[in-house]
């Protein structure tokens, strides 16, 4: 299909693939009405995806993370696939439930590129187009409900490498987990944001994630500070 243009650029292409005929017809009105967004194609299962993918070149998929053939998995290993052999493809996957270890296992290769959001959220229009714009530029999105839960989870975690964080650069990862900006931890913690900044680099530093060029480090920051929250 012809891909159309907004504002003398052209359109993000976008596929779209759910297997539910009403809450794709949603999805797709959803993401129509932005004019920077061209839903060039739409699926059911994952075939018919891989298929469209390979004849629209699109530049962002959004899928199901259940549809057909096993109805377990598919957005996930799709986005797997597309990360190895199309890195160019953005991927946002949709849930209808909170699953942390889907999105852990989505962001495992690196984040850019990747999000993951609760279906229920998709019918916030702006939530939907800026997480499809943000991945068609490289970027990554993780549902705030998602990373929340988690966070505020009371069973005891692991001994991890989130141990070595002081309590005040826990507190710093704690508010960059929901999705906050640096200057706006600094007014939640009572900081400058030249502290958040001291703070957020130590923790990268602890995390081992100074030398990741190609991956959003607060994104993997947020990610290992989760996993520990969720282990025993």
């Amino acid at each position: 299909m012809a891909s159309g243009a907004y504002g003398g650029c052209m359109a993000i292409r976008v596929v779209l693939a759910e297997d539910n005929l009403l809450v794709r017809a949603g999805v797709e009105r959803v993401l129509a009405a932005a004019p920077d967004i061209e839903v060039v194609g739409t699926a059911g299962d994952l075939g018919d995806t891989r298929r469209l993918v390979e004849q629209l070149e699109p530049d962002v998929v959004v899928t199901d993370i259940r549809m057909p053939p096993s109805g377990t998995d598919e957005g996930i290993r799709l986005a797997a696939d597309l990360r190895a052999e199309r890195p160019g493809v953005g991927v946002v996957v949709l849930s209808q439930h909170e699953e942390p270890a889907y999105a852990l296992a989505l962001l495992a290769e690196g984040s850019g590129g990747r999000a993951y959001l609760l279906k229920e959220r998709v019918a916030e229009a702006d939530d939907l187009a800026d997480a499809v714009r943000q991945v068609a530029a490289g970027g990554s999105v993780i549902d705030p409900r998602v990373v929340e839960g988690l966070v505020s989870a009371t069973r005891p975690a692991r001994r991890s490498e989130v141990d070595r964080l002081t309590p005040r650069e826990r507190e710093v990862l704690g508010e960059m987990a929901q999705g906050k900006s640096n200057a706006a931890i600094a007014a939640s913690l009572v900081l400058s944001e030249r502290a958040v900044e001291k703070h957020t680099n130590s923790i990268f530093s602890k995390l081992g994630l100074t030398e990741e060029p190609d991956v959003n480090r607060r994104v993997k920051a947020v990610l290992l500070w989760l996993d520990d929250a969720g282990g025993s």
